[in-house]
């Protein structure tokens, strides 16, 4: 045996292995240190091997796919044990908690959340078109039913600002009572008689009292006598008859309801990948447009006027309108409090917050701070009755009795319902993913949906909204120390505590302030823009999803520019599906056996008489044109045109290596004739009957003009439908285990 420091097949490919010494830079010896003493060798002796070969002695068995042996499959595979501590996820992670090391941490983060979950409660309840209380009440239900079934540890259950404002869109289109609204108008006419004498005189031809009675009765039995009457006749002037009455909440609690049978429905069907059909474009833009019209509908509690709502599309551009014709009639005192609340919380959220951050674990409460004093403030002037300031209205000083939601509204709210789900899940999921990468642990989304199903369910039974997860709340939960759901129990107790005792003090906070607390907390989703020149880089169509969908929102509404923004999302993906990767490839003359990419690797050669290409993707009915197309560009096979050449890339590598010819130094094309043609289908993933077809054509082609095509390295799943398609009398193919196989095959035969 010769020495093998004398062989030349031992030598490295690259003639760096020195000792430094002969190194020029000072990373020289560093690098020669790194390398072993002895350059490992590849080196493979055996016969070429077709794929029927490697079968046979491999003991290959296609996988059963009947529908007996799947049910056997899936029997043997259930543990009844973990399925119920998978369903009940808190089963699997409350025994290995520590309440020494995890509890101070959880306790801290739920005070914190709970401090922001007051103000976001008001805020977004009112959004989206019901009362604060019930905004209130979404911190505690689906909190605690998330805490029971939930699988991420980090994410803050409870209101958002775009689910809230779809929410409000349901409202708008389906109640035709507010019983809120009722109220108000009954409390205002309480404080003014006469404005009671022209409502009752107005609305009714059967007064009780005269005018001149009624004036002058100003004691609190008249005016509660007063208030009876006005209810009476709201309710017989606005709704014709009590069956047609359809109140804001009873919409909201069957939306609800109805979210959490969508939720419930695809964690059965284990539709849990549907968020990866909203690609990360479409989410960006459609928060992004959905904030927009979030601080469009905070207009009018700005500058403190009456805007009626709009249910038709471009409500954005109707409402701007109505908005800029009754800024005359801006109510000043509302509109400085707005702003003053404004530059107030961006100083917390800029200057206040990051310095204190450094110096304590708990965040500065600036949206506390500011409820607080707007209440009190409120309270102090008498906003309301001095400045026609609009409060919140009454907030209810206990917990809601569980009431089933109306079964009749669930048919009507359902398409609503199916864009609420999708979006509420695609937030979650994103949000749970992100802290599970960065705590290293696992999300599972059939379990999320399935979480997010009952806690919609009873939410709407608890008059709830439909839930979705905060993502300022869910960032400072994870930077205050919380470590599980345990700092959501921590929390939703506190938010209790609020409501049992502290809830109707929130009563005469102005609107006004809320909205300035909404503006500002939406900063970060209009940040969101910036993420557009990402997205450029990324491809023109993760552009043009963003855009589409962002204008589409903004200008037509939320429900039908989502609808839009997921059609050309899918497009995308089928367009990105349509064109998959593909290439002719060479071979490495110092290491035989390795294939590159003739376009993008230089000093690769092309195997003479024999033509490789590669195709990553699927081969199927909808990409077999593709293939075709790819592959006569490639390769020129033309049906056409028996004498068409084919460029190749001689300006990196020699003519010769490339199959071409050199006269006179002058490069000459290399023609399309030859002897074998290899498909390497080591990326690809499936292949349909059609594909199998499209193929058979090729073959048939190729033999009229005395060539070969050969297949190289299908995946079991590839080769079971190839040898059912030639079971079909498709083909025959050959077909071997690698590349190398095929390649020395063709040598072989050639050279023979």
């Amino acid at each position: 045996m010769p020495n093998e420091q004398e062989n030349p097949e031992t030598k490295p490919l690259n003639n760096n292995n020195n000792n430094g010494s002969n190194g020029s830079g000072t990373g020289s010896g560093k690098s020669a240190q790194s390398k072993p003493k002895i350059q490992p060798k590849y080196r493979i002796h055996r016969d070429v091997l077709t794929q029927e070969v490697v079968i046979k002695e491999t003991g290959y068995a296609a996988r059963d796919k009947s529908i007996p042996s799947s049910l056997l499959n899936c029997w043997r595979g259930w543990n009844f044990f973990a399925l119920f501590t998978g369903i009940i996820p808190i089963l699997q992670w409350l025994p290995q908690y520590s309440p020494r090391r995890d509890l101070i941490g959880d306790i801290i983060a739920g005070f914190t959340v709970a401090i922001m979950n007051i103000p976001h409660g008001i805020a977004y309840g009112i959004l989206a078109g019901v009362s604060a209380g019930n905004g209130l009440y979404m911190a505690v239900f689906p909190v605690l039913v998330y805490m029971l079934l939930g699988t991420s540890k980090h994410i803050s259950i409870g209101t958002f600002a775009v689910a809230s404002m779809m929410t409000q869109k349901v409202v708008q289109s389906y109640a035709n009572f507010d019983p809120n609204a009722v109220n108000a108008t009954i409390v205002a006419t309480t404080v003014s008689p006469l404005a009671l004498l022209a409502t009752t005189t107005t609305t009714t031809t059967t007064a009780p009292a005269s005018p001149l009675s009624l004036i002058v009765e100003s004691s609190a039995e008249g005016a509660t006598t007063a208030a009876t009457l006005l209810l009476q006749n709201a309710t017989t002037t606005m709704l014709p008859h009590p069956a047609n009455v359809i109140t804001t909440l009873e919409v909201v609690t069957a939306l609800a309801f109805t979210v959490g049978i969508i939720n419930l429905l695809m964690s059965f069907f284990r539709l849990g990948t549907l968020a990866s059909l909203l690609s990360e474009p479409l989410v960006n833009g459609f928060t992004t447009a959905a904030a927009c019209h979030v601080v469009t509908a905070q207009l009018k509690d700005v500058l403190g006027v009456t805007v009626p709502p709009k249910k038709s599309a471009f409500k954005i551009v109707l409402t701007i309108i109505d908005v800029v014709e009754l800024i005359p009639k801006t109510n000043l005192v509302n509109f400085g409090i707005c702003i003053t609340i404004i530059i107030f919380m961006t100083v917390c959220n800029e200057c206040l917050k990051p310095c204190l951050s450094k110096r304590c674990r708990f965040p500065f409460p600036g949206e506390l701070i500011a409820i607080i004093g707007g209440t009190l403030i409120s309270k102090l002037c008498g906003l309301e009755e001095n400045f026609h300031i609009k409060p919140v209205g009454d907030i209810p000083n206990s917990l809601p009795t569980p009431e089933f939601p109306r079964m009749d509204l669930v048919p009507m709210v359902a398409v609503d319902a199916i864009a609420i789900a999708i979006v509420t899940y695609s937030i979650i999921m994103s949000m749970g993913l992100t802290f599970a990468k960065k705590h290293n642990y696992e999300v599972r989304a059939n379990q999320e949906l399935f979480a997010m199903g009952v806690g919609n369910m009873v939410g709407g039974c608890f008059s709830c909204i439909p839930m979705a997860c905060s993502l300022s709340r869910s960032v400072i939960q994870d930077q205050t120390g919380g470590v599980s759901q345990i700092a959501s129990l921590v929390s939703a107790s506190l938010v209790v505590a609020t409501i049992m005792w502290v809830g109707p003090f929130f009563s005469d906070l102005p609107r006004c302030v809320l909205a300035g607390v909404i503006i500002v907390a939406l900063k970060p989703m209009f940040m969101q823009v910036k993420e557009l020149k990402k997205f450029s880089k990324q491809g023109k169509l993760e552009m043009f999803t963003w855009i589409s969908t962002f204008l589409c929102v903004v200008l037509i509404d939320i429900d039908v520019g989502l609808l839009i923004g997921v059609c050309v999302s899918l497009l995308a993906l089928y367009i990105k599906g349509l064109k998959p990767y593909s290439c002719l490839l060479g071979y490495m003359p110092e290491a035989p056996g390795i294939y590159m990419d003739m376009t993008q690797h230089r000093n690769v050669m092309q195997v003479p008489d024999t033509r490789i290409f590669r195709y990553c993707g699927s081969l199927n009915f909808a990409t077999s044109l593709f293939f075709r197309r790819a592959l006569n560009e490639a390769v020129g096979l033309d049906k056409n045109s028996s004498t068409k050449t084919v460029k190749t890339k001689t300006t990196y590598a020699q003519v010769a290596q490339n199959g071409g010819k050199s006269f006179d130094g002058q490069f000459v094309e290399a023609s399309n004739s030859f002897q074998f043609l290899i498909l390497d289908f080591s990326m690809l993933g499936h292949i349909d009957v059609a594909g199998c077809g499209t193929l058979s054509d090729i073959t048939r082609e190729l033999k009229t003009r005395g060539a070969r095509l050969l297949l190289a390295s299908p995946v079991d799943r590839v080769y079971d439908t190839l040898m059912h398609s030639m079971a079909l009398s498709e083909g025959p193919f050959e077909i071997f285990p690698t590349l190398h196989d095929a390649v020395e095959y063709a040598n072989a035969y050639r050279t023979a």
